[in-house]
C-alpha cells in the first residue's frame, strides 16, 4: 500500500495542507495558512488530539444520556473532526455543518470522506446568514468553531448573532463557542457580556494559565436557558491531558467586569494571537 502523502491546495481562503500523521496509518493533521485546525483519525474519530475540539466533545457528551441521538449544528467545519465524532458516539444522530470556504469542504470531502451514514448534512455558506435563515428550534447543541484564518468574524460576536442562536436552540439547548482571547480579555469579557444579555446561564472551559492571562489560548464558552451539567463537565475537563477548569456564576461576572454587549454596529473580530501562538508565525 502506498504511503500517504502531504495534500496541499490554495482553498477558498488562503492555502490548506493535509499532513499525514507518521505514526498513524490514517490520521491527518489540517493547517490553513500554516494554523493548525483540525485533526482526524479515519480509524478512530474519537480520537481528540485537540484540547479544544476534546472540551467541546465534552460539552456533546454531558448534554445527554451516553449514545441518545442529537441534532447538532456546527458553525465550522474545518476537517469535520467533531461530526465524525458525534456520528460515532451517537449513532443516529442528525448534523448541519456549515462551512464558508467552498475550497475547504472540497478538499476534506475528497481526501477525508464522512463514513456512510453519518447522517450529515454539508453547506457551504455564510455562518451568520445561513443561522438567520435556519428553522426555529432545529438545534439541541450549536458548536460554533468559526475562524477567518487566526480571527473569530465580528458578525459572530454580536448581540444580533447571540439571539439568531438562541432562536434555533430547543429548549434546553446550548450554544458551544470556541473562543481566542489573551489577557487583558477585552475580546472575552465583551463575548460574556454579549451571550449574557441573551442567555441567563454562562460557564468558561479554559486551561488554568489562559484564565490566569498567562498566555494567549482557547477558551470555550457555553451559553444557555438551563443549566449545565458542570459537575460532569468539570470532571471531564479536569481529567484530559492538559486539565482545564470549568468556571461559572460570580467568576463570569468577576471576569466580565462590567463590560456592554456588543451590537452588529460595533462588532469586532477576535484579535490576531501573537505570534507563535497556536503555531502561527
Amino acid at each position: 500500500m502506498d504511503e500517504p502523502v502531504p495534500v496541499t491546495r490554495p482553498v477558498d481562503h488562503g492555502t490548506a495542507k493535509l499532513m499525514p500523521d507518521v505514526d498513524r496509518a490514517r490520521a491527518w493533521l489540517l493547517t490553513v495558512d500554516g494554523a493548525p485546525q483540525s485533526y482526524v483519525d479515519l480509524d478512530d474519530p474519537t480520537d481528540l488530539e485537540f484540547e479544544y475540539t476534546r472540551r467541546l466533545a465534552h460539552v456533546i457528551d454531558c448534554h445527554a444520556p451516553a449514545g441518545e441521538p442529537l441534532d447538532v449544528l456546527h458553525l465550522g467545519g474545518g476537517a469535520l473532526t467533531l461530526p465524525r465524532y458525534v456520528a460515532a458516539t451517537r449513532p443516529g444522530s442528525r448534523q448541519q455543518v456549515v462551512e464558508a470556504d467552498r475550497g475547504l469542504l472540497a478538499l476534506v470531502t475528497e481526501v477525508l470522506p464522512l463514513p456512510e451514514g453519518s447522517a450529515t448534512e454539508l453547506h457551504t455558506a455564510d455562518a451568520r446568514e445561513w443561522i438567520e435563515r435556519a428553522p426555529a428550534d432545529c438545534a439541541d447543541i450549536v458548536v460554533a468553531d468559526v475562524f477567518s484564518g487566526s480571527r473569530i468574524p465580528a458578525q459572530l460576536t454580536s448581540v444580533e448573532y447571540a439571539r439568531a442562536a438562541d432562536r434555533v436552540l430547543r429548549p434546553g439547548g446550548v450554544h458551544a463557542a470556541n473562543l481566542a482571547d489573551g489577557a487583558p480579555f477585552g475580546f472575552l469579557r465583551s463575548q460574556l457580556a454579549t451571550f449574557g444579555a441573551v442567555f441567563p446561564q454562562l460557564a468558561l472551559i479554559a486551561e488554568p494559565a489562559v484564565l490566569r492571562g498567562r498566555r494567549f489560548g482557547n477558551v470555550v464558552l457555553l451559553a444557555s436557558h438551563t443549566p449545565v451539567d458542570l459537575a460532569a463537565l468539570s470532571r471531564l475537563a479536569a481529567a484530559d491531558p492538559f486539565p482545564a477548569r470549568v468556571e461559572d456564576g460570580p467568576a463570569i461576572a468577576r471576569l466580565a467586569g462590567g463590560a456592554s454587549p456588543v451590537v452588529d454596529l460595533d462588532a469586532r473580530a477576535s484579535p490576531e494571537p501573537p505570534a507563535g501562538s497556536f503555531g502561527i508565525g
